[in-house]
């Protein structure tokens, strides 16, 4: 059933209340907090860097840390948003947790304290040779310090900035790489590219969550990969509700119970108010 925003509040409260419920957030709870999404109606394409290109290119790896190097200086400074903040608190409301596709790390931010990252942090960077652990800050300033004449463009615009922190970046063939710390081996941002497979073991935490939960909300995602609609598929297939929030449709819109058109941080804030009232 689709229903327009004005309906958002009873008919998703009514679903929700007095009931556990999964949250599964895409790109579009972040719109509001100035990082774009992929597919969504005011998206501009783009087509983000494939794993194997990464781990299987020097060139490539300069290309992306040239590029992310740029974006964080977006997504390492945004903050949560109503949608995020209306989430945390709804923890006390019957949800149970949520599965984000998100890299960006604004829901730990918001508070929410049960969550699962399915596709990693772009706060924290990982050796590809020795496994070795850091954080994005520390990377960020070594590599300002090997490039200080790195050519930003004064504004990241809509169609230079992706959810995982790639942006456009001007002559990125003079870009120098740093290596990690403990090897001088390669390093990448601890998340889960294009074409790279998301750890078993957060699949199946994120499923047992599902599994424990009456209801799964999805919000902000067209579900067009794998990763996000195999949990609106179960839902189905266990015959259990799924609502979807998204602009635009989704691949699970035929198997959601209730499809609301809208943005999420205006609809989440109606349901906060309704349910904690």
């Amino acid at each position: 059933m689709s229903v327009t925003s004005t309906l958002a509040r009873e008919t998703v409260a009514n679903l929700l209340r007095d009931r556990s419920w999964v949250a599964l957030t895409g790109a579009g709870i972040s719109t509001d907090s100035g990082i774009p999404d992929y597919r969504g109606p005011t998206s501009i394409r783009a087509t983000p860097m494939q794993y194997s290109e990464f781990v299987g290119s020097l060139d490539a790896q300069q290309r992306y840390w040239a590029r992310s190097y740029l974006g964080w200086r977006r997504i390492g400074h945004a903050k949560p948003n109503a949608g995020h903040r209306a989430l945390a608190d709804l923890e006390t409301a019957g949800l149970a947790g949520v599965i984000t596709q998100n890299v960006d790390g604004l829901h730990a931010a918001a508070g929410s304290r049960r969550l699962i990252t399915l596709h990693g942090d772009i706060a924290t960077v990982i050796c590809l040779d020795c496994g070795d652990r850091s954080t994005r800050t520390e990377l960020q300033d070594r590599l300002a310090d090997a490039n200080p004449r790195l050519d930003e463009p004064p504004v990241l615009e809509h169609a230079e900035l992706r959810p995982d922190g790639d942006a456009v970046a001007r002559d990125w063939q003079q870009f120098r790489l740093v290596g990690c710390l403990q090897c001088s081996g390669r390093l990448k941002p601890d998340v889960v590219f294009f074409g790279e497979s998301v750890p078993k073991a957060r699949v199946e935490a994120a499923y047992a969550l599902v599994e424990r939960a009456d209801v799964l909300v999805v919000l902000g995602s067209s579900l067009t990969v794998m990763s996000g609609l195999r949990f609106v598929r179960h839902q189905a297939r266990q015959q259990h509700p799924a609502v979807i929030i998204n602009r635009g449709p989704t691949r699970g819109d035929d198997l959601a119970t209730v499809k609301i058109d809208s943005g999420c941080s205006e609809t989440l804030s109606e349901i906060r108010e309704t349910l904690l009232d």
